[in-house]
């Protein structure tokens, strides 16, 4: 079955096109106001838990290292996000990993007593993306991939 177009026709088709395409940016800005509490605490509850397996050794804690020297931030919402995990514990010294030290500052050690030395700017929603994927199977699983910007 063929399907003919009659050129009047298609400013009308054009238009209807047009239609669907703006209300559904609208539907999706609408939704997003709505639900931004809900994506932004779900996205730093997730981004909490990647900072609470942190050890300084693991596929996810060289993420984040590497997320954090590229960004020029340190935790979620600053250094200060640090001190509940179990690495700011388990150091002894109450520090943060070096990658939260700013690259223009020498001998930078993580301690909170000098934080003039430690980059304060959010860690921000694309390192949310950056370091985690939805799988259904299996829930967040980290993300291996070699680019992060």
């Amino acid at each position: 079955m063929c399907i003919w177009f009659r050129a009047e026709d298609l400013p009308d088709k054009f238009l209807a096109i047009i239609l669907v395409i703006f209300i559904a940016e609208v539907s999706a800005f609408v939704l997003g106001f709505v639900y931004r509490e809900k994506v932004k605490t779900d996205a730093q509850g997730t981004m909490h838990s990647v900072f609470e397996q942190y050890d300084g050794k693991n596929p996810e804690s060289t993420v984040v290292d590497y997320l954090q020297e590229q960004l020029h931030c340190c935790g979620v919402k600053n250094y200060s996000d640090w001190t509940t995990t179990q690495w700011f514990n388990s150091t002894g010294n109450h520090s943060v990993p070096l990658s939260c030290c700013r690259h223009d500052v020498k001998n930078c050690t993580g301690l909170l007593d000098q934080p003039q030395e430690l980059n304060t700017r959010f860690f921000g929603m694309l390192s949310v993306c950056v370091l985690t994927c939805k799988k259904e199977e299996s829930g967040y699983q980290p993300l291996y991939s070699g680019v992060f910007a």
